[in-house]
């Protein structure tokens, strides 16, 4: 799992720790900006595609929170992770038959967007003996070739799987369309703070609503100046991603 050059590495360790009290300073001030303290807000390091080797750099100088994309990716890297730094999440799509991979790795799954999924969660949690938070991912945009809940069928999603063993849902995650503009994507933003809210006043046993995570590496200042308490940061971390 090593770079090809410790000098690249170098390079890449003295960028993160720039880019990483850069957006530490812009999400203290968004904090502020929106009436809470920079503590309330929790960046979680979007890692796809970047090396185990700056990864536990990064958990070095204070990253206590990363999210992997993709299944055989979090696999590959983790028995070489700092894990007992840092808290593990899952942030991509979830296939079904790909949650068994997840069970005792990751602390939360934020894209559960089915009933389907939920169940299978659910069953192999109930099986280990062990619990996972999960998020509920809403399609905001109501994008056809993209995941997610649809927004008015959310609240229904919550309640039916509220009762399942070995879950217990945090919050809600949502990725606005990637062609918003500005305004658009401070529209998307609210209306994802408005469903959070009324979700939380519904005081659902087994929800807690703890959780609002949207914003990314382009807009999470934006996506806390309108409610957001995660953000998902990756490029804006790590430099732009390799494949």
């Amino acid at each position: 799992m090593m770079e090809k050059s410790s000098n690249d590495l170098e390079c890449r360790f003295l960028d993160l720790e720039e880019n990483l009290k850069r957006i530490r300073e812009k999400i203290a001030e968004a904090a502020v900006r929106s009436g809470r303290t920079p503590e309330e807000i929790t960046l979680l390091a979007a890692t796809k595609t970047v090396p185990v080797e700056v990864i536990n750099h990064g958990i070095e100088i204070g990253l206590d929170h990363i999210g992997e994309n993709r299944v055989q990716e979090l696999c590959d890297k983790y028995d070489y992770l700092h894990k007992e730094q840092t808290d593990v999440q899952f942030i991509g799509h979830l296939q079904t038959n790909k949650v068994k991979y997840l069970i005792g790795k990751v602390s939360m799954i934020q894209s559960v967007d089915s009933v389907k999924l939920a169940k299978e969660i659910s069953r192999l949690c109930t099986q280990n003996g062990s619990d996972m938070q999960v998020l509920i991912e809403v399609n905001i945009g109501k994008e056809a070739n993209k995941s997610g809940i649809l927004p008015e069928k959310m609240p229904e999603l919550v309640e039916e799987i509220s009762v399942f063993p070995g879950i217990q849902v945090r919050g809600l995650m949502a990725i606005p369309p990637a062609n918003a503009d500005s305004t658009e994507m401070d529209r998307y933003f609210s209306k994802m703070s408005d469903y959070f809210i009324d979700m939380k006043a519904k005081k659902i046993d087994n929800v807690t609503m703890d959780y609002l995570s949207m914003g990314m590496s382009a807009d999470y200042a934006q996506a806390i100046l309108q409610g957001a308490n995660m953000v998902r940061v990756g490029s804006a971390l790590f430099g732009a991603r390799q494949y």
